[in-house]
């Protein structure tokens, strides 16, 4: 069990009164601590909600939606050329010019532009939102000396949207502050067109809606050609993978593969993973702005896990364990404890002293130490949990194929693996386990909204490329064929 145990960190008094201590936190951590048997449990209950996001009726009322991204394969080390990458998802959009270069399997960002949204954009009307984007492309073009070439471009669209075809995303609702007229129900690749339409003085090429996880797998894939599964687990977490298409039920066409984006965030919306919730995760719950939704994220990702540390710390100081039994106001503030924090002290006992004197915490040596034991148990929880998700997707892959053993690559983005000392490791050991017959490397993405919106857009170009020339190359043995039989006749 990669858990610390409390007992290690404390040594007992004379009087038993630490050891009392030590058992009473115990009680309070154990929700947190989840077997190998549970996490296969859990594994297990997550292959069944894919199977029904993945089904033609089912998936309506599944908690993982399963999406199709329409992305039909990863890099195959081909591709080259120049792209425009756009990544809309906050009051700043970034425009992106991207290269990739086949010599060298290297994809290259050129250059960049941050261009704000102004609020009354924002919240105007959807026109007025695509020629201001129009409008900052175009200025974009201009700096980088490409005006007059017809690049393609990789949009990154970070709304909830449902996605009809690689260059067809329909906007779902408005999120993040946004409320722009007349584009909720509309495909927004046509109203970027039409709106660099009104403009009349440059276009693009060919479009590719790009989810931010498909870009995590696909700006890896080009360096890595294995890697087939995208995972991100920052302040939030969602993961996707490359599904047959003979199980991807709601699209036509049984050949190849399809990326699918899992929108595993929502596992457990249906209440199939109450039995593990600890009485800290339904009050985080509770408070947030979406209870009820997204239950498995709110277990794991680094939005949430500061917060279910501070209640964890609070609760153990009203039983007078911490602290003296006097909490701060800081403590008793939600979302003071940043998630940041459990990084830092994880990291080293004197980190644990300096956060908790941040806190205004009357603290002694054994605060510190359970403080920090607390962290670990939390993050451990997260990475284990994780784990398990990712092992599931893995599993299926290799089952698949048909496979006695799978080797394959996830790319992986997000705060929490990347800043935490122990996550990444923890991550990694619990895959093997739950995983045994897979032997899952991880790479982690460089700037998959950029980079990996250019890769999607190229492996799609490749793929129509390829296309073309299949029908040049039918359309030809056609003509053989009519040739030949009029010479027989």
């Amino acid at each position: 069990n990669p858990c610390f145990s409390l007992s290690s960190r404390v040594q007992p008094d004379p009087s038993g009164s630490e050891t009392c201590v030590c058992l009473q936190v115990e009680k309070h951590l154990e929700p947190f601590r989840l077997s190998l048997e549970k996490l296969q449990d859990v594994s297990a209950r997550l292959r069944k909600d894919m199977l029904r996001g993945l089904g033609k009726h089912a998936h309506h009322r599944a908690a993982v939606k399963m999406l199709p991204t329409f992305v039909r394969a990863t890099p195959d080390g081909t591709e080259k050329g120049d792209f425009l990458a756009l990544d809309l998802g906050g009051t700043n959009f970034r425009v992106l010019h991207v290269r990739v270069l086949e010599e060298e399997q290297r994809v290259l960002k050129m250059d960049s532009q941050i261009c704000a949204i102004p609020q009354e954009i924002m919240l105007g009307t959807g026109e007025k939102l695509f020629d201001h984007i129009a409008a900052c492309l175009a200025e974009f073009l201009d700096s980088q000396k490409l005006r007059g070439q017809t690049l393609p471009l990789g949009f990154t669209f970070s709304f909830p949207c449902e996605q009809k075809e690689i260059d067809k995303s329909i906007l779902i609702r408005w999120t993040k502050g946004f409320n722009c007229s007349g584009v909720e129900g509309e495909d927004v690749v046509r109203l970027l067109k039409e709106a660099i339409h009104r403009r009349g003085d440059y276009d693009i090429g060919s479009v590719a809606m790009v989810n931010d996880t498909v870009g995590t797998m696909m700006s890896c894939g080009y360096r890595d050609q294995s890697c087939e599964i995208g995972m991100i687990i920052g302040t939030g977490t969602n993961a996707c993978y490359m599904e047959e298409m003979k199980n991807v039920k709601r699209v036509e066409g049984e050949d190849g593969r399809m990326c699918i984006n899992t929108e595993w965030g929502g596992f457990g919306d249906d209440g199939s993973l109450k039995d593990i919730l600890t009485e800290f995760d339904e009050e985080v719950d509770k408070t947030s702005i979406n209870p009820g939704v997204h239950t498995f994220e709110k277990m794991i990702s680094g939005m949430y896990l500061g917060e279910i540390v501070r209640l964890v710390l609070l609760k153990l100081t009203e039983e007078k364990l911490l602290f003296k039994g006097c909490p701060s106001e800081a403590l008793l503030t939600p979302g003071s404890f940043e998630t940041k924090f459990i990084s830092e002290i994880e990291d080293g006992l004197e980190n644990a002293k300096k956060i908790l004197t941040k806190l205004a915490l009357d603290w002694d040596l054994v605060d510190a130490c359970v403080a920090r034991l607390v962290c670990d148990t939390v993050s451990s929880r997260s990475a284990r949990l994780c784990a398990a998700a990712l092992a599931t997707i893995a599993n299926r892959i290799r089952t698949n194929r048909g496979l006695d053993h799978l080797k394959t690559t996830v790319g992986v983005d997000g705060t929490v693996y990347r800043k935490h000392p122990n996550f990444s490791d923890e991550l990694q050991a619990a895959v093997r386990l739950l995983a045994p017959k897979c032997d899952v490397s991880f790479l982690i993405s460089e700037d998959g909204s950029g980079k990996g919106a250019a890769m999607v857009t190229a492996v799609a170009q490749r793929l129509a490329l390829q296309s073309r020339l299949l029908e040049d190359s039918d359309g030809e043995d056609e003509e053989e064929e009519e040739e030949e039989e009029k010479a027989n006749i």
